[in-house]
């Protein structure tokens, strides 16, 4: 099993696809990158922690290519805007890969060159060493699928939902 660690806007968006992703074996919501020890959502919200909302994704690289977990990942948003994904601004929202070894910093480096080409602004994901990840309160795990008719999660995370389906179904469960 691999575990990527991707922030790509509200943790709610990445964390909806990857769920319903074959081969994915645990999808957590979390917080990294920061400098507050156990933050809450309210103090990365409020941008004062300075984490990033993020995913950990566990998956088995033999049902499921990395690269195709990193290119997912820079289809469902928009990695050429600092510190905003949409409606949603800060800190907290920044497009990022936190890493675990050389290997991974590798890997994310070149996902990054490989989907520029599907770009057309610079790709300003950040990509770091990964610290503490802080798990996110119970509410905001699995979020999309507890709660798919909050207007969030209508407007926002199913166009990316479908998305994916249309980019990656294959892949995806039904």
């Amino acid at each position: 099993m691999l575990t990527f660690v991707l922030g790509g806007g509200c943790f709610w968006c990445l964390d909806a696809v990857y769920q319903m992703t074959r081969g994915v074996t645990s999808v957590v919501s979390g917080y990294t990158g920061g400098a507050i020890r156990n933050p809450t959502y309210d103090q990365v919200c409020s941008g004062i922690s300075g984490h990033a909302e993020v995913v950990a994704v566990t998956f088995d690289p033999e049902v499921i290519p990395a690269d195709v977990i990193l290119d997912m990942f820079f289809t469902l948003h928009d990695p050429t805007t600092p510190n905003r994904q949409g409606y949603d601004v800060g800190t907290q929202y920044r497009s990022s890969m936190f890493y675990t070894d050389r290997e991974q910093e590798a890997a994310f480096r070149m996902a990054i060159e490989r989907n520029q080409a599907h770009w057309r602004k610079p790709i300003v994901t950040e990509v770091s060493p990964l610290g503490t990840l802080y798990e996110a309160e119970h509410i905001h795990q699995d979020f999309y699928a507890q709660r798919p008719e909050v207007g969030y999660c209508r407007v926002i995370i199913d166009p990316k939902v479908a998305k994916a389906r249309q980019h990656y179904a294959s892949w995806l469960s039904a």
